[in-house]
């Protein structure tokens, strides 16, 4: 697998955009459930780094990436207390936010999936490693804060995120050119989870009103 240089430079300008967006809503919910200002740096970091946290911790692929970036967490836990002064203006950039977090989770899969095909690890190893990266970062958010996970009650999310994977990994599975096959994936992907929020598209839901008796 041959990244360009390019293509390294923009996977990782839109991974940190994708951080910080994710850290800012993270304060947003937070601020729902009136923690303090350092509940709410904590929450918007665990939200921004949880995901790829987890994967590594599974993974076994250390030093984990904000151990190795330690600025990370001063960009996220920054942009989450900047939520705070700003908050009375996040309602206008809804749409704005709905996007970034759309293109952070085919972000956040395509280098979930960059780091265990490195590690020259078997296909759903692969996927699942990517799913992890996108998904777990907001089911970790969710679970502080006391919620049922957004990502088991919402549109298309952790689909999208398999769908990404599965079509990334098998542009490099059938040797396509590196940036086209990671261009079409993350298309896909994002206009996917864009059209799932447009159209409120999700899973079929269980629904079971008996007991147990």
């Amino acid at each position: 697998m041959t990244v360009s240089y390019d293509t390294t430079t923009l996977l990782h300008t839109l991974y940190l955009i994708a951080i910080v967006a994710e850290a800012m809503t993270a304060a947003l919910v937070a601020g729902q459930r009136q923690m303090d200002w350092l509940g709410v740096m904590l929450l918007g970091c665990v939200t921004a780094l949880g995901g790829g946290s987890m994967r590594d911790v599974l993974l076994g692929n250390y030093p984990l990436t904000w151990v190795q970036n330690p600025h990370y967490l001063l960009l996220t836990g920054g942009a989450a207390l900047f939520t705070i002064a700003v908050a009375r203006y996040m309602h206008k950039l809804r749409n704005i936010f709905l996007l970034l977090d759309a293109i952070g989770l085919v972000v956040f899969t395509v280098i979930g999936c960059n780091i265990a095909l490195a590690l020259e690890l078997p296909f759903l190893i692969v996927i699942g490693s990517g799913m992890i990266t996108g998904c777990v970062g907001g089911v970790l958010r969710d679970l502080l804060c006391n919620s049922i996970p957004l990502l088991f009650r919402a549109e298309l999310y952790a689909t999208v995120s398999i769908v990404t994977g599965v079509l990334y990994v098998g542009s490099e599975t059938f040797d396509i050119n590196h940036d086209l096959g990671m261009a079409i994936a993350m298309t896909i992907g994002l206009t996917l989870r864009l059209l799932a929020i447009r159209f409120k598209w999700g899973m079929p839901k269980f629904i079971y009103s008996g007991n147990m008796d």
